[in-house]
């Protein structure tokens, strides 16, 4: 990849990262893939990926279940931080900001769209908690004879979230290792933009 300048860069991240964004599809084989991470309420951090399911002026959109850890320590501390790393262009976009529930209408809209069994496993799923794989699967099974060749409805438990960004960073990687890093951070309605050392 050339250098990164800071000409080149667009004055919003979110043009910015829409621009990598549609690189990284054409080039890497899951560029919605990326690590979310979280705080309880002890202050102990948690990690995990999810899939990007949108992004735009208001901030980056995924989708869980409110009853999961992760949801837990989002109403313990609403802070968090995305990272998403294409290893096919070397490059890293990492992102902090707070983060709300989606509208029901919108988390409505998207599981719509999402494969029959996968709202159904939706439906089901105790996320984060401990299950036997027999039970699991003999839930799944139920549930799929109940539902064959009906619609499946969004459950209460089950939606999705935004995180507005305070802060997102660029990292493209250099072989001498004198990586080129540009941060953007709200300042008003706007960004401030600035140069980071490798």
């Amino acid at each position: 990849m050339p250098p990164l300048e800071r000409e080149s860069l667009d004055d919003d991240p979110i043009g910015q990262f829409r621009e990598w964004f549609e690189q990284a599809e054409g080039a890497a084989p899951l560029p919605e893939a990326m690590t979310l991470a979280t705080v309880d309420a002890g202050g102990a951090p948690n990690a995990r990926m999810v899939l990007l399911k949108g992004f735009g002026p208001d901030g980056f959109r995924f989708f869980s279940n409110y009853e999961s850890a992760k949801a837990g320590e989002l109403e313990a501390n609403a802070g968090a931080a995305l990272v998403l790393y294409w290893r096919e262009l070397d490059r890293q976009v990492r992102v902090r900001g707070a983060v709300t529930r989606l509208p029901d209408q919108d988390s409505d809209a998207y599981f719509a769209t999402r494969p029959h069994d996968s709202q159904l496993a939706a439906s089901v799923s105790p996320q984060s908690r401990p299950i036997e794989r027999e039970e699991l699967d003999r839930v799944f099974e139920r549930a799929a004879g109940e539902a064959e060749g009906a619609e499946v409805p969004r459950p209460p438990h089950w939606g999705g979230y935004l995180l507005a960004p305070r802060e997102i960073e660029f990292w493209q990687g250099r072989e001498s290792r004198m990586h080129d890093r540009f941060r953007y951070t709200r300042d008003g309605e706007g960004w401030r933009i600035e140069r980071l050392a490798p």
